[in-house]
């Protein structure tokens, strides 16, 4: 009874690890899907409330920085940084599909598209 009440941290752990090696790959599978899903909500909710901020932000910056209040580069910041926000769905869905590889004409094309799959934002 000693050695259980000692090592029960180590047996725990090396339970639950041996469950995850034996677990299948459907289990697997199904719990990165949803991470997904859920990744991507929070991702969509939260772009919406920063361009919500952020598009009053670029109306104050703009206003103080036309009577002389703030430096441009500031509104100039925000404005690409928006920009950038704007754009991460393309990017990151770029990035993790194969759209790039293999094209051998047309380089000048659009491809910050979304595919419209899971990975899309």
């Amino acid at each position: 009874m000693n050695f259980l009440k000692k090592n029960i941290l180590t047996i725990s752990l090396m339970l639950i690890v041996s469950l995850c090696v034996f677990a299948p790959d459907a289990f697997a599978a199904t719990v990165f899907d949803t991470a997904n899903k859920k990744a991507s909500e929070t991702f969509k909710a939260v772009k919406t409330v920063i361009f919500i901020v952020g598009g009053f932000g670029l109306v104050a910056l703009a206003f103080f920085a036309v009577f002389g209040k703030l430096k441009w580069t500031w509104f100039a910041s925000l404005a690409v940084g928006l920009a950038l926000l704007a754009a991460a769905g393309a990017i990151i869905d770029y990035a993790t599909t194969n759209s790039g590889q293999g094209q051998t004409g047309n380089y000048t094309g659009d491809t910050l598209t979304g595919t419209g799959g899971s990975s899309s934002f």
